[in-house]
């Protein structure tokens, strides 16, 4: 089944939670919502499964409008972060409770939630805790089992809110790549609320960039960190080095340098912000021969398997500035804290602000 948000805007009091929102999920794709805290994603989220009620807009199952639909009769499977399991009930019982009190009419017989139990917990690789209860379980077990509650009741879409964000990074880790491999074997329109960039770029098919209540860009994983389509969303993606400087017929003169932005060429003296990934800075010692360089001082050095991440501090300024480079490197030149280094970037992304979002 697909999903269609059509053109959705939500306020609380005079915040505006979503501000005119549009976007398609398709049949069978797993999708993460991404942004900070109170962009608007999980207020999207909550609108979808019907657990809000939009201001203006509308929301689409398979072409068909859902939006005052009630969400008892959405056939969405929602897990949360904090679990919501009942306590009192075993696993099984959890797992069997959206199918229990479904109206007598639409309820299968003893036998067949016995059967689908089984299944679901084999499907989330937990059969073996079936007479367990919630508090004997991990925080990975749980959020499983929460999602193998979510899926008894056969949902055609899955929502899932934070469903990781209580774990910690190693559990977050397995579970993040068991979810893919789950979601594979379903096929079910699923999207998931995230704040974590690694974990959107991993699992999802594409990813819905979200900021102060707008969409900034969707997009493949490739696609976002790539070619990000603003400002936002390359600061927001991983590490970034942000230099300011003045565009002019296709070339940035920033921090004392000039960088090649053919993309710019009808752009005559403009301001203009440089976006450099750690990993696109190239470093050298500083020497009499280093030229077209920006002049820094080593400060830590923090190494993290095969990578060295290097801050690096201007003179006069309170500017750090974050290079990455190969753990042989480091060795190769015997960095040391306080040398004086000259750095230059090898990529960078080159934005025009031409607008107040901008």
């Amino acid at each position: 089944m697909s999903i269609e948000v059509r053109n959705v805007s939500k306020r609380f009091g005079d915040f505006t939670a979503l501000n005119n929102v549009s976007a398609t999920i398709d049949s069978g794709e797993l999708v993460a919502l991404l942004g900070p805290s109170g962009c608007g994603k999980t207020t999207l989220l909550r609108i979808i499964a019907g657990l809000e009620t939009p201001d203006s807009g509308s929301i689409l199952f398979s072409g068909e409008d859902a939006t005052h639909v009630d969400v008892r009769r959405r056939q969405v499977g929602f897990v949360f972060q904090h679990y919501a399991l009942f306590r009192h009930m075993t696993v099984f019982e959890n797992v069997a409770f959206g199918l229990r009190v479904k109206p007598r009419r639409e309820r299968p017989n003893e036998a067949f939630i016995r059967d689908k139990v089984k299944e679901l917990l084999s499907l989330v690789q937990l059969d073996w805790l079936a007479d367990r209860y919630p508090s004997q379980l991990s925080g990975g077990q749980r959020q499983r089992i929460a999602l193998a509650r979510a899926l008894a009741v056969e949902p055609r879409v899955l929502l899932l809110d934070e469903p990781f964000g209580a774990l910690d990074a190693k559990v977050r880790k397995e579970l993040r790549r068991w979810l893919r491999r789950l979601h594979d074997e379903l096929h079910v329109a699923s999207i998931f609320v995230t704040h974590d960039q690694e974990e959107a770029l991993e699992v999802a098919d594409r990813v819905v960039l979200m900021n102060a209540g707008n969409i900034e860009q969707i997009g493949s994983p490739n696609d976002v960190w790539n070619h990000p389509a603003s400002p936002f969303v390359y600061g927001f993606l991983g590490d970034v080095n942000l230099f300011h400087g003045r565009a002019s017929e296709g070339q940035v003169h920033v921090e004392g340098i000039t960088l090649d932005a053919p993309e710019h060429l009808a752009v005559d003296d403009a301001e203009a912000l440089a976006y450099v990934r750690p990993h696109d800075m190239d470093v050298e010692r500083l020497t009499s021969r280093s030229q077209g360089g920006i002049v820094v001082k080593l400060g830590r050095i923090v190494q993290t398997g095969s990578i060295a991440r290097l801050e690096l501090e201007r003179d006069g300024t309170d500017q750090i500035i974050e290079a990455h480079i190969p753990l042989e490197k480091l060795r190769a030149l015997d960095l040391q804290p306080g040398e004086a280094l000259s750095v230059r970037p090898r990529h960078a992304r080159i934005f025009v602000p031409e607008g107040p979002r901008q």
